[in-house]
């Protein structure tokens, strides 16, 4: 017969465990941090999702801002869809079917459970971009999502780039830095990406439902792992381990500017400027 008994936790990640291994990394109040996280990282967190967000908000404290990426990639032009793809014959059905961006009643479910909690967070200010919306909660949280563009949305005018204004910080809980959202500021700062129409459901000032269409850059943030190597060997990154997770933590204006220097030694669109 089968043995179905599973090893037992050893190491528990307990809210004030975390705590103390943020602090110990540097992570304080009066910091913008942008944070990314998975949860099935660790062996075991007790209390979950929550633990991880009521921890992030102790350490901010009233003068810190958490900023986390709420991307709906589901609100978006089919005809880009690869998983799964669908046939052109439904795009426009898909199109006018696709619930328009609610912030409350937006589903997320690759942004994973930390950021779901988040989200729901009594003052948590979500911007308004319905697929690659941000949500934010604290000292700064308005003055990052108030002006986020429907064009080019990870641009000059989004959360991305007042992070790297106002001199914030990245942390990843057990991610890499392919999730590093605000590196994608570098590929619009340094024209290495082809110009895309995209689309999105969206509810019109007169409460209709309406597909917008919106320019954007085919974005491509695997190249983000390789900026994350060369941040690892000048230095630049702080690193922990808790609960087996893996944890980093490093300048979001030092991680766009390596990216955009090794853009603009490396696209190919550097032979046509």
């Amino acid at each position: 017969m089968e043995d179905r008994r599973k090893e037992a936790v050893a190491d528990p990640v307990t809210k004030d465990a975390l705590v103390s291994a943020l602090r110990n990394l540097g992570v304080s109040g009066n910091q913008i941090i942008e944070v990314h996280s998975s949860l099935s990282s660790f062996h075991y967190v007790v209390g979950g999702a929550r633990t991880v967000v009521d921890a992030l908000m102790e350490i901010a404290g009233t003068g810190g801002t958490i900023l986390m990426p709420t991307q709906n990639r589901g609100n978006s032009e089919p005809s880009d869809w690869q998983d799964p793809p669908v046939s052109a014959g439904l795009y426009k059905d898909i199109r006018q079917s696709i619930p328009a961006f609610d912030p409350v009643t937006e589903d997320i479910p690759r942004m994973g459970e930390v950021a779901e909690n988040f989200r729901k967070r009594e003052g948590v200010v979500v911007s308004s971009h319905p697929s690659v919306s941000y949500a934010a909660w604290g000292r700064y949280a308005k003055l990052l999502c108030n002006r986020q563009s429907l064009h080019f949305p990870l641009a000059e005018e989004s959360p991305c780039a007042r992070l790297y204004e106002l001199k914030g910080a990245v942390l990843m809980l057990g991610t890499d830095f392919d999730t590093c959202t605000c590196m994608h500021l570098a590929e619009y700062r340094c024209d290495c990406r082809p110009v895309m129409i995209n689309g999105a459901a969206m509810t019109t000032e007169n409460g209709t439902h309406a597909w917008r269409k919106y320019l954007d850059l085919s974005l491509n943030e695997e190249s983000f792992l390789k900026v994350g190597a060369i941040m690892h060997k000048k230095k630049m990154i702080r690193e922990t381990e808790l609960g087996g997770c893996r944890i980093r933590y490093f300048s979001a204006a030092q991680a766009i500017d390596e990216a955009t220097k090794y853009f603009e030694k490396t696209v190919v669109y550097d032979l046509y400027r």
